[in-house]
C-alpha cells in the first residue's frame, strides 16, 4: 500500500503508517522547520515543502486501489483550548477542503482524516459534516470515531477524531483497545536525564537503565539521545512551580505570585499542571505556553520528555529552535495511536 501524508508536520502519522507496512512515498508540509524534521527522519520519502492549497499534481505513480491519502489539517481552530478563533471565520478551519480536493484528484482507495475531538461539538459539526459529506460524495464508505491515545500504549490522555474512508462497500472498523494497562509518565520518561530550568545540553546519556518495556521500545538500543532542551523560564515562573503538587495546577500557586500574570481569570485547568508520575500525562499540546511541569523537578518539560509522552522513538530528531521543536512535538499525532489505526485498516483489506 502506497501512502501520501498531507499536512505531515514532524511525521508522527507517517511513522505510524510505516510501522503498519504502508510505504509513504510523498509528504506535504508548508512549515520549513517541520519539513526538515520530516526529511531527517523519513529519508526515503519525498517531502514537498509547500502549502497544500497550491498543489496541482503530486509525483505519484500507482494504481488507485493501492493508494491511501491521510493527514490532519492544522487543528488550532477546532481545539477546545482555543476560545478565540474556533468559529467559521478562522481560515485554518476550512483547510479540510484542500484535503477533499486532493482526494478527489487522486481517487485513492483509502483515506484517513485526523483531527481534534472538538470537531464534533455543537456549532462545529458543520466542519465534520463537510468532511464526511464530501468524502461520501466521492464514493467512500465512512467510519468515524474518537480514540483516546492512552488506550493504545501512549502515555498521554489525548482524544483524537479519526474519519476513515474506503471505496469498498464494507466500511473499515476503527480499533478499540490495544493496551491492557495504561502507560504512566514514570514508565515513559523516568530514565531520562535530570535537567535544569533553561537546560540546553542537546545530547546526553540516559540517567538509568531502562526500567520499563516502553522505555526499551523508545530507546531501540541507543545509549544516549538528543532533545534535552528546556525553556529558560524567568525566576518568577520557577517560583510558582515550587508550590504545585503532583496533579496540581495554577490554582495551587499563592495569589501573590500570580499578580503579574496577565490572564489569570482565563487560565484553564491545564495551565501550570504538574504531571503525576504514576498516571498518563494530560494532553501534550502547547506545553511551553501552558507551562506543563515535570513530575518532580521544578521546570518545564524537555523536548525529549514531551516526545516520549507523544510516543516518538528517541531516534526521531527534531529540527529548529527550541520553540520550533516544541511546536512540532505538541502538534503531532502520537505515532503509536496512528499505528493502531493503520494496522486495523491494513488487517481488514
Amino acid at each position: 500500500m502506497i501512502g501520501i501524508d498531507l499536512f505531515s508536520g514532524a511525521g508522527g502519522m507517517s511513522l505510524g503508517a510505516e510501522r503498519a507496512g504502508i510505504d509513504v512515498k510523498v509528504a506535504v508540509e508548508s512549515d520549513p522547520y517541520a519539513a526538515e524534521t520530516y526529511r531527517r527522519n523519513h529519508r526515503n520519502t519525498l517531502v514537498i515543502e509547500a502549502d497544500v492549497g497550491t498543489l496541482v499534481d503530486l509525483p505519484i505513480k500507482c494504481h488507485s486501489k493501492d493508494l491511501i491519502v491521510f493527514g490532519g489539517p492544522p487543528c488550532q481552530g477546532f481545539s477546545t483550548s482555543n476560545q478565540r478563533t474556533r468559529g467559521p471565520d478562522n481560515s485554518q478551519n476550512w483547510l479540510f477542503r484542500e484535503f477533499l480536493r486532493i482526494t478527489a484528484r487522486l481517487n485513492p482507495h483509502f483515506v484517513v482524516f485526523e483531527n481534534v475531538a472538538g470537531l464534533l461539538e455543537q456549532g462545529r459539526k458543520v466542519f465534520f459534516n463537510g468532511i464526511v459529506g464530501g468524502l461520501k460524495r466521492q464514493g467512500y464508505s465512512i467510519t468515524s470515531g474518537v480514540l483516546n491515545a492512552a488506550n493504545f500504549e501512549v502515555p498521554q490522555r489525548r482524544s483524537r477524531l479519526f474519519i476513515v474512508g474506503t471505496k469498498s462497500r464494507r466500511p473499515i472498523e476503527l480499533p478499540t483497545h490495544s493496551a491492557r494497562t495504561v502507560t504512566s509518565v514514570r514508565s515513559a520518561i523516568h530514565d531520562l536525564p535530570v535537567l535544569r530550568n533553561g537546560d540546553h545540553r542537546d545530547r546526553l546519556p540516559y540517567r538509568t537503565d531502562a526500567t520499563s518495556q516502553y522505555q526499551e521500545r523508545m530507546r531501540r538500543g541507543q545509549s544516549e539521545c538528543d532533545g534535552h532542551l528546556v525553556t529558560n523560564n524567568a525566576p518568577s515562573i520557577v517560583a510558582r512551580y515550587k508550590h504545585i503538587p503532583a496533579g496540581g495546577n495554577w490554582q495551587s500557586i499563592p495569589a501573590f505570585l500570580m499578580r503579574n500574570y496577565a490572564d489569570v481569570d482565563r487560565c484553564h485547568t491545564g495551565v501550570y499542571r504538574r504531571l503525576y508520575w504514576d498516571a498518563p500525562s494530560i494532553v501534550i499540546g502547547n506545553f511551553r505556553k501552558n507551562m506543563l511541569v515535570h513530575p518532580s523537578q521544578n521546570r518545564g518539560l524537555s523536548v525529549r520528555e514531551a516526545a516520549r509522552l507523544q510516543s516518538f522513538p528517541d531516534s526521531h530528531t527534531f529540527f529548529g529552535s527550541i520553540g520550533k521543536q516544541q511546536q512540532q512535538v505538541g502538534n503531532a499525532v502520537p505515532p503509536l495511536l496512528a499505528q493502531a489505526v493503520f494496522q486495523s485498516l491494513v488487517a481488514q483489506v
